[in-house]
């Protein structure tokens, strides 16, 4: 991965160059309605594709519609409780019906179109100049012993770990970068205030990844999007090695965790306003941006997100690319994302009310039958 440049300058000039294909795409709208869904998830699967596959899809590719549907569901299955059961009881659960049965025929979509891209690298491979994670790993392959008893090289695990960058890789970021948007669309002065910092500091040229440190505010309102706005509620799961006593509760070897992330990027302990929008949560008393420890919409441990840094740097350069470019804003006609939701909530009153109405009536019913009777 690192030959690939994840984590240096080459994958930051990919997502640089995806970034400039999308402000095209949104310039091509003409300030006309435009849904940011679909083109904003084809630039970041763009991105694990040209790493792994070596090209792009465009946006008419059927391969390309269905993957990005499989991924879509995929993701919502994932930040499910379903996900939960079925990580700790897969045995069960495959015999069970459940979204996760369409999961796992979107999961078999990607892993076959994996294997027949991984055929046609066999049949043009270029052992002493490889040019994607393809090509890397085929060459990795051949200078293993097959008789290795060590050896953990094969062409099913190099399937299944593109199956797993694409379902990392797109559609978290996407999501993220979705709900970035309507934010700053709901709150104009969110908005404005990122544009004039992104003008002081990069009114022209690229925006690099490092350009992050000079934009405080803008750093803190992205970070403060994926706290609030949290992609996933759950970790992945993970086996305890030895019997351990945290905190007076014993854990006993071969136990699965699952770390509750919502509950650390929601702790009261440790946030000001948990259940607010608030950038100041990132911010010092002199407007610098502080990284905080509890924030962790990638995980922790040394099993944390592998493309976590991939991910910051796809959500920052993307973000303040379109928002350099382009003022958004709903179309006539569409409420704030808040009013909608408040209408739901009162919504929801009425609704508990007219149901504790019924229980009473019930219950006086009840009780005048008890008294005829008596």
């Amino acid at each position: 991965m690192r030959k690939l440049g994840l984590g240096r300058t080459g994958i930051e000039s990919q997502i640089q160059e995806e970034a400039s294909r999308l402000v095209e795409t949104f310039a091509y709208a003409n300030g006309q309605p435009l849904d940011p869904l679909l083109p904003v998830t084809n630039a970041l699967f763009n991105l694990i594709a040209v790493l792994v596959f070596g090209y792009r899809f465009s946006l008419e590719d059927e391969n390309f519609r269905k993957l990005i549907g499989g991924l879509r569901f995929s993701s919502k299955f994932i930040g499910s409780f379903f996900h939960v059961l079925y990580e700790l009881l897969p045995w069960l659960m495959r015999h069970i019906p459940g979204p996760h049965q369409t999961t796992l025929s979107h999961i078999q979509f990607i892993y076959d179109l994996a294997k027949e891209e991984i055929e046609k690298h066999k049949e043009n491979q270029s052992l002493h100049e490889p040019q994607d994670f393809i090509d890397y790993y085929l060459f990795q392959l051949k200078r293993q012993s097959k008789d290795d008893p060590n050896n953990t090289y094969d062409e099913d695990n190099l399937a299944e770990c593109i199956v797993d960058l694409f379902i990392a890789g797109t559609e978290t970021s996407a999501i993220s970068l979705q709900w970035a948007l309507l934010f700053v669309t709901n709150h104009p002065d969110v908005q404005d205030k990122v544009y004039k910092e992104i003008q002081n500091v990069c009114s022209s040229g690229l925006i690099c990844y490092r350009d992050r440190k000079k934009l405080p505010y803008t750093n803190a309102v992205i970070h403060e999007l994926q706290r609030i706005h949290y992609v996933l509620s759950f970790g992945i799961a993970r086996r305890c090695k030895k019997d351990v006593n945290i905190l007076g509760f014993y854990i006993p070897k071969g136990s699965i965790i699952v770390p509750d992330l919502r509950s650390v990027l929601l702790d009261p302990m440790h946030w000001e306003t948990p259940e607010k929008f608030n950038p100041n949560h990132f911010l010092d008393k002199d407007g610098h941006f502080v990284a905080r420890e509890e924030f962790l919409p990638f995980g922790a441990g040394a099993r944390i997100c592998l493309g976590e840094q991939m991910a910051r740097m796809e959500i920052f350069l993307v973000f303040t690319s379109l928002l350099r470019n382009f003022r958004f804003q709903l179309p006539k006609g569409e409420g704030k994302e808040g009013k909608r939701k408040e209408g739901r909530k009162e919504g929801r009153k009425e609704e508990r009310k007219k149901e504790r109405k019924k229980e009473r009536k019930k219950e006086r019913k009840k009780e005048r039958k008890k008294e005829r009777k008596l």
